[in-house]
């Protein structure tokens, strides 16, 4: 096999003629990480991103950062308030706001909205966690009462504003990072989170019930707002549990209200969605915590479901990532013999021809690399023969 037939030299032309190959133009396009923090991943991105808007019509970008903090972004995109420097601070979260390419992104999209009359629209689609938990819910619930009592009779809602604020109390009882690891720390199954969680199923049936008053500009916002509030609260509920369940819950709930978000910018399409491979993946995903291995769907997985064609999958992966070199009979080792530096590889093709190749372990334990195994579940692959610097 020469890998040449299979590996061709990454650029717009080549975006474009993979586009063609699918069997439907794709209202979301994954784009996945091997791993955060690879900036020359993040600029390629850009490249890719830039040809999709100028040569195929897309006008939405997505990122796995919190879904709400991504309203700031997408705020300056649309009308270019306030300053670049505050919104990559409070329009980002994992830190992804300090990496120089997310920069660059915001700034090129702001710039193509104040020439063009088709605008551009920036989303966030992870929920409001961290590795140390997650938000208080109030954003989500005060922002979607708001747009409700907004439009409609305030009295018709099953609460008052006042209620809620007392329900939720203070925000640094949801945020407590000592829940992640001890359950009882955690208020997530608390009488007032038992109520909020009743009233907040009762705000998004009130939402869709009167979907036709609602329509507008106003009904996409809300419905975030909906998702989010009730994503986050049953996320705290499974916080506070102390069964054997309890990560495999939380793992999948992200991955869920991920989805949630993927398919309401499906709605926005076509659409590049930058996220890391396991969130992205067609399969499930895995974690090994001691000896308890944990499964759940990934957001592309669950995503999929409904999208069918029109979800497309292009993993990353990179050759010498951290200093360490992919051994030759690894599925990196072998695309590492394209003679290009940056190559868009036929996934499908390549897991026809290769013959049981070895799994690679990497010791840069940040990455993720290819699973031999999936490959007939990628669509694509986009490859760096070296990772550069890592942040």
């Amino acid at each position: 096999m020469d890998i040449n037939d299979l590996a061709r030299p990454l650029d717009g032309a080549a975006v474009s003629a993979f586009l063609r190959s699918l069997p439907a133009r794709p209202l979301l396009l994954g784009l996945g990480e091997a791993r955060h923090g690879v900036e020359a991943l993040l600029e390629l991105r850009n490249e890719i991103f830039r040809h999709l808007v100028e040569h195929e019509g897309y006008r939405s970008f997505a990122i796995e950062s919190d879904c709400l903090m991504g309203l700031v972004v997408d705020g300056y995109v649309a009308t270019g308030a306030g300053s670049l420097d505050d919104v990559m601070e409070r329009g980002f979260s994992h830190g992804f706001g300090a990496y120089p390419a997310n920069r660059e992104l915001v700034r090129w999209m702001r710039a193509y909205n104040e020439e063009h009359d088709e605008k551009l629209r920036f989303f966030g689609v992870d929920a409001p966690l961290e590795i140390s938990g997650a938000a208080s819910p109030r954003e989500a619930l005060t922002g979607l009462y708001g747009c409700l009592a907004g439009r409609l009779d305030p009295s018709s809602l099953p609460c008052t504003p006042e209620t809620l604020d007392e329900l939720l109390g203070p925000d640094d009882r949801w945020s407590n990072p000592a829940a992640a690891m001890d359950p009882s720390q955690s208020i997530g199954r608390s009488a007032e989170a038992q109520r909020l969680r009743l009233i907040a199923d009762d705000l998004v049936a009130f939402l869709d019930a009167h979907a036709p008053q609602l329509a507008g500009a106003d009904e996409g916002l809300a419905a975030l707002y909906g998702r989010t509030a009730t994503g986050l609260l049953r996320y705290h509920h499974w916080i506070a549990d102390t069964s054997p369940a309890r990560l495999t819950w939380l793992m999948s709930l992200r991955d869920q209200m991920m989805a949630e978000n993927l398919r309401a910018v499906a709605g926005h399409g076509p659409a590049l969605v930058f996220a890391h491979n396991r969130h992205l993946q067609r399969d499930k995903s895995f974690l090994l915590l001691g000896d308890a291995p944990v499964e759940w769907w990934s957001a592309g997985a669950v995503a999929g479901v409904g999208l069918g064609d029109r979800y497309a999958f292009l993993a990353s992966a990179f050759g010498t990532v951290g200093g360490d070199t992919p051994p030759p009979d690894t599925v990196e080792g072998l695309l590492s013999e394209a003679p290009q530096g940056r190559s868009l590889v036929d996934a499908r093709r390549l897991a026809g021809t290769l013959l049981k190749p070895s799994p690679r372990v990497s010791r840069d334990f940040a990455y993720f690399p290819l699973d031999p195994a999936q490959l007939h579940l990628i669509d694509g692959i986009v490859f760096l023969k070296e990772a550069g610097r890592l942040d």
